[in-house]
């Protein structure tokens, strides 16, 4: 026998893994499931979606354990019986039992987790499957068919004004927008697009760039025109605040043929498009144009004018008919920490407003701490580069992926040359002897528990950690100036303004409120929401019921747009640049960007159930 007629009879020990074409499309499917479920729009049937989830947990149990191979197999028929219509009142106590049992048994994860699911499933909508056993039917109360237009809050036709960019007929799509929002320049601009994050379009490549389609409509739009008004009604309405929220709430008003008057502390209007967003995001050429464009509808403003100081809320509702408070969230939270009063603690919001003033701080060879992790730490950050401070660190106690800034904003800041200092938290400001900032000290953290979605962080076990400084700018979230209101009887809860999900409140006639002093801060798109919900409502209240349309006539469906087609992203000027001055970062679409960007929509608004739910709103 040969040496190599020897070898043939040895087995190899180890082999190198060569992927089958059947697991390269197994891994293909979860890419495609994952796409499926992002794009999944509001208003689904929870139960369905609940048995769905079973049976994939099912479909990847190792069948070792009994819990997962048994149990998970009995949950998904009890739930398939709910759906089927066969299930009684007690089947849904048999489901959270056995669901409570596979969750403590179960020997792996999956089993757990899918468990778990099912526990928070038959606790979290329990009315949904006392529907199907009751009725043999799904609630669908909140039933939404086109996604893009159900995640935006003020539910702009956002179809319907893509469609005419893709045609040219860019004032027109201004128009449909102003139908429901009257601050398209502003969102075109600084918008966090929600609309996007379930946008159908991801199921073939990537989302639509919504927010930047509608600014390539606004920039394009010819001019701004008055909005044609509804006959005068004879009815008064003070609103007070002149930032998005009021200012959206007294264009619709007065469109309505409502008088209408907002009062506005500041010398200018605006709110925080002004005194919280910085000019290199909002130039103010912009946003001065959009307002005085709103005010085209034809109400009044009475600036440098503090309700509660100047003129009572007893007074306002003694003079109008109905009264809408937007005030905003213009106070600043503190961090509660030793050495706080000292010289150079500055906060973000007091900072922002002086820059909204045209006070611009300087910070030229300064070292500049900022505290916080979302949006408006990220803006002071941004801005104290551009004011010339040397070095820029942002102290979060959390990770830098559990910042609340949106990633273009984190990944702008580092750009622009801050530096994030995650997991430390800050315990103390060293003082000089004089009184000013000498030093944030803070303590390490490491992740821990997870809450609210969230890991809490914990004190690590390493020494506190000392970070001189000549500024520290805190920006650790706002609230609002409520005692004047409180005193006035208007509820207030946990520093917000304890308004209905309709802007009104319970036994309280005439008042309405909405905004950030009602959500606490929030995103710009939410106040105009709660500026549009309130201009509805008040005029219920007044005994009307007009209409809001737009007028415009959409083109005609398209049928080639499901080609694969990469997204257009906007881009910035270089950060080298960007940097020396506060003028606009971003670059708009060029015509041929937004000609291709707007042919990727897949108009749901028309096809699939958008078409047979009666997807376009008209008018509200």
């Amino acid at each position: 026998m040969s040496q190599y007629d020897h070898m043939e009879e040895y087995m190899s020990r180890l082999s190198n893994l060569t992927v089958s074409m059947a697991q390269e499309t197994v891994e293909e499917l979860y890419k495609d499931i994952e796409r499926n479920i992002q794009t999944s729009q509001p208003g689904l049937c929870p139960v369905d979606l609940a048995a769905a989830f079973i049976h994939l947990s099912h479909a990847r149990s190792c069948g070792k354990c009994t819990p997962c191979r048994v149990g998970l197999g009995r949950l998904e028929e009890l739930i398939n019986s709910v759906l089927d219509g066969k299930a009684t009142l007690e089947d849904l106590d048999e489901i959270e039992m056995a669901a409570k049992t596979i969750y403590r048994s179960a020997d792996c994860a999956i089993g757990a987790e899918a468990a778990r699911m099912a526990i928070k499933a038959v606790n979290g909508f329990r009315d949904d499957f006392e529907e199907h056993v009751r009725y043999g039917r799904c609630k669908l109360q909140n039933f939404k068919s086109v996604p893009c237009v159900a995640e935006c809050p003020a539910h702009v036709d956002i179809p319907g004004y893509i469609a005419l960019i893709n045609e040219g007929r860019y004032d027109d799509a201004v128009k449909l927008i102003r139908k429901d929002n009257p601050f398209p320049a502003t969102c075109g601009m600084i918008c966090e697009h929600p609309c996007e994050e379930h946008c159908r379009r991801n199921l073939i490549d990537d989302a639509i760039n919504i927010r930047g389609l509608k600014r390539y409509a606004v920039e394009h739009e010819s001019e701004i025109k008055a909005p044609v008004r509804a006959e005068a009604t004879g009815k008064k309405v003070a609103i007070i605040g002149g930032g998005p929220s009021g200012l959206t709430a007294a264009y619709f008003l007065s469109v309505m043929g409502h008088d209408c008057t907002v009062y506005e502390q500041r010398d200018k209007l605006g709110g925080m498009l002004r005194y919280g967003i910085p000019s290199y995001r909002l130039p103010r050429e912009i946003l001065d144009r959009e307002i005085e464009g709103i005010k085209l509808a034809g109400f009044k403003t009475i600036t440098n004018i503090s309700v509660g100081k100047d003129i009572t809320m007893e007074e306002l509702r003694a003079q109008y008919d109905a009264v809408y408070i937007s005030i905003g969230a213009h106070t600043d939270n503190k961090i509660g920490i030793e050495g706080e009063d000292a010289k150079g603690v500055i906060s973000a919001v007091e900072m922002l407003r002086g820059i909204g003033d045209g006070k611009m701080p300087d910070f030229k060879g300064q070292d500049i701490v900022v505290v916080g992790g979302g949006n408006v730490a990220m803006d002071v950050a941004r801005s104290a580069v551009r004011l010339g401070a040397k070095t820029v660190k942002i102290a979060y106690r959390r990770r830098k992926a559990d910042m609340t800034a949106l990633a273009e904003e984190v990944e702008g800041a580092v750009a622009d040359g801050c530096m994030i200092l995650e997991l430390n938290a800050p315990t103390k400001i060293e003082k000089t002897e004089d009184g000013k900032v000498a030093a944030l000290w803070t303590q390490p953290q490491i992740v821990g528990e997870v809450k609210w979605g969230r890991p809490a962080p914990v004190n690590a076990d390493a020494p506190e950690l000392r970070i001189p400084c000549d500024k520290v700018l805190v920006a650790i979230g706002q609230g609002i100036e409520s005692g004047h209101f409180a005193d006035s009887g208007i509820p207030v809860n946990r520093r917000k303004i304890a308004a209905r999900d309709t802007g009104d409140f319970e036994g309280i006639d005439g008042v309405f409120s909405g905004g950030d002093c009602v959500t606490g801060p929030a995103t710009v798109i939410k106040a105009i929401a709660g500026g549009k919900v309130a201009a509805a409502n008040i005029d219920e209240y007044l005994g009307f019921h007009h209409e809001i349309t737009s007028g415009v006539e959409l083109p005609p469906v398209r049928f080639a747009d499901r080609e694969p087609m990469g997204r257009v992203n906007m881009t910035e000027r270089p950060a080298s640049e960007r940097i020396k001055d506060f003028n606009l970062m971003e670059f708009p679409m060029t015509d041929q960007e937004a000609c291709q960007e707007s042919a990727r929509c897949l108009q749901c608004d028309h096809f699939g159930c958008g078409i047979l739910k009666g997807g376009r709103e008209y008018k509200w």
